[in-house]
């Protein structure tokens, strides 16, 4: 999977689990109504901050955002709401879930449903809000962080 690029995201969870976590397992599902999915391995903190908020947000970082994604990245912060004292955030309108300032997009979702996925939960969302920034993707790629330079858009045939 490392020749595949993705865009990285950070999900965010309130509660008296509160968490983030740098995230890549995140797609669009459906549009009507508007549906996402990110995966969790069990054991991650987040699984269980998401399976009690019944709600998360997501971040979808920019270039601009890579220590962000290093930050979430790492098990060498400090649990629950302050670990939201070293980045600049603000909280969703209707979850209140830490959102990151400075992102291309955020999203504040309903826990819909929960599927297993081998070593992981696939966490399906129905989207509350979305709302969008400005800059360019950070990107995952070969074991890495890549920034997206833009190109002209590619034509359809």
């Amino acid at each position: 999977m490392a020749q595949f690029a993705t865009g990285i995201t950070v999900l965010t969870a309130r509660g008296e689990r509160a968490h983030g976590m740098t995230a890549n397992a995140f797609t669009s599902v459906s549009l009507d109504p508007p549906m996402v999915l990110c995966c969790v391995a069990r054991t991650a903190r987040m699984h269980d901050a998401i399976l009690d908020a019944r709600n998360f947000g997501v971040s979808v970082l920019s270039t601009e955002q890579e220590g962000v994604a290093r930050y979430f990245a790492s098990r060498d912060r400090p649990a629950g709401l302050a670990q939201f004292d070293r980045v600049d955030w603000f909280p969703g309108r209707h979850t209140g879930v830490p959102l990151m300032t400075g992102s291309l997009a955020w999203l504040e979702c309903d826990l819909s449903e929960v599927y297993e996925g081998g070593d992981h939960s696939i966490f399906l969302g129905t989207v509350l809000s979305a709302s969008r920034g400005a800059g360019q993707a950070l990107l995952f790629l070969h074991g890495g962080f890549h920034h997206h330079h833009s190109t002209s858009p590619a034509r359809s045939a």
